[in-house]
């Protein structure tokens, strides 16, 4: 039975890596006092488009290149970037070992979140991982959670479980396409809009998260 995870600011610390990365891009272009705030406050969270976000800041910054080469080099870099707790690579492999089939089902773009993925070695702690821009579609379209399922050698058919900070993508989406959910609670803005799905169980940490799934029996956790 599938246990189906995000990726940013639920197995990674997303805010985090951007926050450094924000450091860097500053100090490398020397942008001034105030930049790394202004990027931070920009970005939202993640919530606004990057292709948006960088056509802010190249207008802010009076920046030469494209916003697209701003764009892919920030791809480039952010995989870099990102650190992945110690506890939350225990758990996944504590998850494996009491029998569930372990994914993660991420929009975004395919190279940066596959380089998350390698660099935060969660590559070799999964099953499989379903990117939204390598499939084609986007949570909380149920048609990802199939995907990331199946990658990881399973199916939705019996059921399963979802979790992720997104109480639309993640948390309705991952109820229409018949999984149980457990929301992180990140005490923050929602990063999405539109109707957000009720979890099963809410925890502010996806170790806490993850204790709750190890404490279950895979072929009793379904719908």
């Amino acid at each position: 039975m599938p246990a189906l995870f995000d990726l940013d600011n639920t197995l990674i610390d997303r805010l985090g890596a951007f926050e450094r990365w924000a450091a860097e891009f500053a100090a490398e272009r020397g942008l001034g006092p105030g930049a790394v705030e202004w990027l931070v406050a920009a970005d939202a969270d993640g919530s606004v488009p990057m292709e948006t976000f960088f056509g802010l800041v190249r207008d802010r910054f009076g920046l030469a290149e494209p916003a697209r080469e701003l764009w892919r080099a920030y791809r480039a870099r952010l995989p870099h970037l990102v650190t992945c707790r110690a506890e939350v690579l225990d758990g996944l492999d504590r998850l494996r070992a009491a029998g569930w089939a372990v994914g993660i089902v991420t929009n975004g773009m395919a190279d940066n979140q596959t380089g998350k993925i390698r660099h935060s070695g969660l590559a070799t702690r999964v099953d499989g991982w379903a990117i939204s821009e390598a499939e084609g579609v986007r949570k909380p379209d149920v048609r990802l959670f199939e995907i990331g399922a199946a990658r990881c050698g399973a199916s939705l058919r019996d059921g399963g479980w979802m979790v992720g900070d997104d109480l639309v993508s993640d948390i309705r989406g991952g109820r229409a396409a018949g999984l149980r959910t457990i929301w992180i609670d990140r005490n923050r803005p929602p990063a999405s809009t539109g109707r957000p799905g009720k979890p099963d169980h809410v925890v502010t940490d996806v170790v806490a998260a993850m204790k709750l799934l190890i404490e279950m029996r895979p072929g009793g956790a379904g719908r």
